[in-house]
């Protein structure tokens, strides 16, 4: 998790424009709009989401990998594995 004012306030932002995107596409499929632009707005989110991910998962790869002196240990490198193969899925 992003531990900086300024990370946390980029996350937070990128969350509600998520949100955002979220309850439009909940208004479109109750409007019954046409799968074409309701397909373009799944795929907008899903960018979205895949964004976020990015951005946290650098930020902890910063916090826990690359500070000076600070070697890793084998439980770190296991979770940031697992972490990588999630997101990549």
């Amino acid at each position: 998790m992003p531990h900086s004012p300024e990370e946390k306030t980029r996350v937070l932002k990128r969350v509600r424009r998520i949100a955002g995107q979220c309850s439009a596409l909940e208004r479109a499929l109750e409007e019954g709009a046409d799968c074409a632009p309701v397909l373009q707005q799944i795929a907008a989110i899903r960018g979205a989401v895949n964004g976020l991910m990015s951005q946290v998962l650098e930020a902890h790869i910063r916090e826990g990998f690359a500070q000076p002196g600070h070697t890793p240990d084998d439980a770190a490198v296991q979770e940031l594995l697992t972490l990588v193969r999630t997101y990549l899925k």
